[in-house]
């Protein structure tokens, strides 16, 4: 009698637990199709590239080989790469994540010389011609996210400074007896020795 009653109890239960582990299941894998969902080979890489970065912090503080706010800045910061790239591609239909940096307020100087200030930023404002900034992004602190610009954008920045004003490497080069348009460097050999 005492069987009769506790297998009813036993086999809700065993029901609940497995009806718990189902939607665990199926929240874990929509969550890595919301990862890849509708994003290109590129952004699928860059994503992948963010969850080794989070793995390897999160067996950092499991060693015990980083503090506490060590671990939330660079997971904080991992969210704000992520969502930015995501943000980037959905805006622009395209397959392409460029060089991105995620910098608090306090880390500006990590880029730049003299940092500007948080407040002066606007939005696809390009900084010393090499960072495109991209916004802020709130992640439980505060990060600016900058993108690298790429050697094309950059020369076609300084090309059109150039036509108004001499840029600062033509002046340089000039100074050095070196003419514009030449490079410092030997050009590498292609021939095997």
């Amino acid at each position: 009698m005492l069987q009769s009653r506790l297998f009813p109890s036993i086999l809700s239960a065993i029901l609940v637990i497995v009806a718990a582990n189902t939607v665990a299941i199926a929240q874990r894998a929509s969550k890595s199709k919301m990862d890849n969902f509708d994003f290109g080979p590129v952004m699928q890489a860059y994503l992948g590239y963010l969850r080794n970065e989070q793995e390897v912090v999160d067996d950092r503080i499991s060693r015990r080989e980083i503090n506490a706010n060590y671990y939330r800045r660079n997971s904080n910061r991992i969210r704000a790469l992520r969502e930015m790239a995501i943000r980037l591609v959905t805006k622009t239909g395209n397959d392409y994540v460029p060089e991105l940096e995620a910098v608090t307020p306090d880390e500006l100087g990590t880029l730049f010389e003299k940092p500007p200030s948080p407040r002066s930023l606007r939005i696809n404002q390009v900084i010393i011609n090499t960072f495109r900034y991209l916004g802020a992004v709130n992640t439980g602190e505060l990060f600016h996210v900058f993108a690298r610009l790429d050697p094309y954008e950059q020369a076609a920045l300084i090309e059109g400074k150039g036509a108004t004003e001499s840029s600062g490497s033509s002046s340089e080069a000039a100074a050095k007896g070196q003419r514009v348009g030449e490079t410092s460097t030997r050009p590498r050999r292609t021939s095997p020795r």
